[in-house]
């Protein structure tokens, strides 16, 4: 269910995804509170689970992972015991970053980074097709990002 906020609460947020690591006192002073109150704010749309967590975003290609591929996954079967188990085996896969099980004309989409393709081919012949419930994996090669962003629209 939705946390009721209000426009404070959504400024801090749109501030706080252009750059998490901002000083309390800088944030406070864009979004128009003082320093108390603003880190009171942030506390508690943290403990709310509004804000999950930081983390830091890395430059793929400056260490050895500059080449993202997206995979199309289709299923041996639809049962649970299946899906559970694709789950599962993709856990451990560090190449593996972003995984949406699907609606539609594919079972799974996976976002995958590696090296460079042969990198993803050796991912792929002895990692991703080695995953029992998989049946067919089609993968596209992007030719630029013309955008990407982890902001969400508030």
């Amino acid at each position: 269910m939705p946390i009721k906020l209000d426009n404070i609460d959504r400024h801090i947020l749109r501030v706080l995804q252009k750059d998490a690591s901002i000083q309390n006192s800088e944030l406070a002073q864009i979004v128009g509170l003082s320093p108390s109150p603003c880190l009171r704010r942030v506390k508690l749309l943290q403990e709310a689970g509004v804000i999950k967590r930081y983390i830091a975003i890395v430059d793929g290609a400056k260490v050895d992972a500059g080449l993202t591929l997206f995979s199309r996954i289709w299923f041996k079967a639809q049962d649970a015991k299946t899906i559970d188990s694709f789950i599962e085996a993709i856990q451990d896969m560090p190449e593996i970053i972003e995984c949406h099980l699907m609606a539609g004309e594919c079972d799974a989409w996976l976002r995958i980074v590696t090296k460079d393709l042969d990198s993803y081919r050796q991912f792929h012949a002895h990692k991703l097709t080695t995953i029992k419930a998989i049946q067919s994996v089609k993968t596209d090669v992007p030719m630029d990002t013309v955008k990407l962003t982890y902001s969400l629209p508030i």
